[in-house]
């Protein structure tokens, strides 16, 4: 077995003396894993940095074999972003949630071309010169980002209309339990037990640094719900860490 196809390193862990266990995420094969021979080495081991893109060869005999990769560099997100700790943050945050809640092997080509719209977000902000509008555009990129896994593994929020009312002005909870949408109006009484809608979910400007977080407060609820817990796992440290980067930043 042999396929060629273009990936993100998610993870990758040391084999053995100077091998790993590479995680990618592909755009057609999925999140899969494949052994690297001489990857923990100093001529490879700067290729395997979670956030980096690559053009990945695995080989196997049998398609359920772990087999390995041999993998061309691409662009070097982690570097670019070691000066900016939210940044980081926010990458290290994506691959470690795309590892622990993607099905191996099972391709889910929107979420490949949504973290590809988060990289080039987390990209972007070192050539926006107006520095607080590209904390917010990649803080929105992120969240949508976890919004759109969600919905690819079956679990998506309806946020276009009010779940009491059917109208879709003046959006501003989301119902923890069934992840619709719900008004001002019909959500005051019950605010307590509803989770935030932030505003630029609901189309009404861009997103400040209290919204993003509202934003994934929103999304790890659901992902803790409908994917960790399934599967007797916790939501992973580093997103724990960007929500409490994000949080002493406000």
């Amino acid at each position: 077995m042999d396929w060629t196809d273009q990936g993100i390193v998610l993870a990758a862990r040391k084999h053995g003396e100077s091998a790993l266990i590479v995680q990618l995420l592909t755009r057609a094969h999925g999140r899969h894993a494949g052994l690297v021979r001489g990857g923990a080495g100093r001529r490879l081991r700067g290729i395997y940095q979670p956030g980096n893109a690559v053009t990945a060869r695995w080989r196997g005999r049998l398609a359920e074999h772990l087999g390995s990769f041999v993998c061309e560099p691409g662009t070097s997100h982690a570097a670019a972003l070691l000066d900016d700790p939210p940044r980081l943050a926010a990458l290290s945050a994506a691959c470690a949630v795309a590892e622990a809640a993607l099905p191996e092997r099972e391709p889910h080509v929107a979420v490949y071309e949504g973290f590809l719209a988060l990289l080039d977000a987390l990209d972007r902000a070192d050539r926006d010169e107006a520095a607080d509008k590209s904390a917010a555009l990649w803080g929105e990129v992120y969240v949508r980002w976890e919004l759109g896994l969600l919905s690819e593994l079956g679990y998506g929020l309806d946020l276009t209309s009010c779940a009491a009312t059917g109208r879709n002005d003046e959006l501003a909870y989301v119902s923890p339990r069934t992840g619709r949408a719900v008004s001002l109006s019909a959500g005051e009484p019950f605010r307590d037990r509803l989770l935030a809608l932030p505003p630029f979910l609901a189309g009404r400007g861009p997103g400040a640094p209290a919204e993003i977080r509202d934003g994934l407060l929103l999304s790890g609820h659901f992902l803790e719900r409908h994917v960790f817990a399934p599967l007797d796992r916790s939501s992973p440290p580093a997103r724990a860490r960007l929500l409490e980067r994000l949080a002493s930043d406000l």
